[in-house]
Parts: structure tokens; C-alpha cells; sequence
């Protein structure tokens, strides 16, 4: 069985840093609010109007 007589010395381990640096700016964005589902909805049906007041369906036979 080995014996110890020091302790190991300090290494500088406090200082970590993020191996990826797009992580620390991701760790505190938040998310901003999201719009209901009416305002995309009506925006939808607002551009299926606009779409047939430019151009009108044909009538099939």
C-alpha cells in the first residue's frame, strides 16, 4: 500500500471556462411571447382573401 507523504498540488482547475463559446450566451437568452393562435390564423385567412380578390377562381364546366 502506498504511502502519501504531500498532498497533491493545486491545479488550476477553478477557472472553466465553456468549451463551446456560443454556450454562455445561450445559457441566459430567454425566450421572448408568443403570439396566440387567432393572430396567425386570421393572417392566413387575410392572405387566402388577398390571394383570390388578385386572382379569382375559374369556374370548371
Amino acid at each position: 500500500m502506498p504511502h502519501f507523504t504531500q498532498a497533491r498540488p493545486m491545479t488550476a482547475k477553478a477557472l472553466r471556462k465553456p468549451r463551446n463559446p456560443v454556450v454562455a450566451p445561450a445559457l441566459l437568452r430567454q425566450a421572448g411571447r408568443h403570439q396566440g393562435p387567432h393572430a396567425r390564423q386570421s393572417a392566413q385567412s387575410q392572405l387566402r382573401h388577398a390571394l383570390q380578390d388578385l386572382h379569382p377562381p375559374t369556374p370548371h364546366d
